[in-house]
């Protein structure tokens, strides 16, 4: 990613290559500077060494100990007012107990258009409360 680009920057985190890559597309069409993540090793130094995100997408089960709602709530910490997006295939129902707040979680297949147009509507919500 371009450090120096004043696109808002999206975090992408998923374990699968295809969807990581789809979504990655989408949101640069969209106008966003991407950074992808594979694990959430990965996905947390990214986090950590840049403060910059306005958004983070995540899968929720990534594979390993960590998931994709511990990924946001870390997120969270770093940048309070990042939209998050969670995208899963079978955790849907753990959302309103898992997820942080004024997230969304957009279920598996989707159009990945879905997911730009959930980060816009986070972001615009946000700038609207003036968080």
């Amino acid at each position: 990613m371009n450090r120096a680009s004043t696109k808002p920057a999206v975090l992408v985190v998923d374990d699968e290559e295809l969807i990581r890559d789809l979504v990655e597309e989408t949101l640069r069409d969209a106008g966003y500077d991407v950074v992808t993540a594979a694990t959430d090793a990965e996905a947390l130094r990214h986090l950590e060494s840049h403060e910059g995100f306005v958004g983070l997408v995540t899968d929720v089960n990534l594979g390993s100990s960590s998931t994709g709602w511990d990924i946001a709530r870390r997120a969270r910490e770093i940048g309070p007012a990042i939209a998050v997006i969670y995208m899963t295939g079978d955790s849907a129902h753990e959302w309103s107990a898992q997820g942080v707040p004024q997230s969304t979680v957009v279920t598996k297949p989707f159009a990945t258009s879905q997911i730009a147009v959930a980060i816009a509507n986070i972001l615009n919500t946000t700038d609207e409360r003036g968080a």
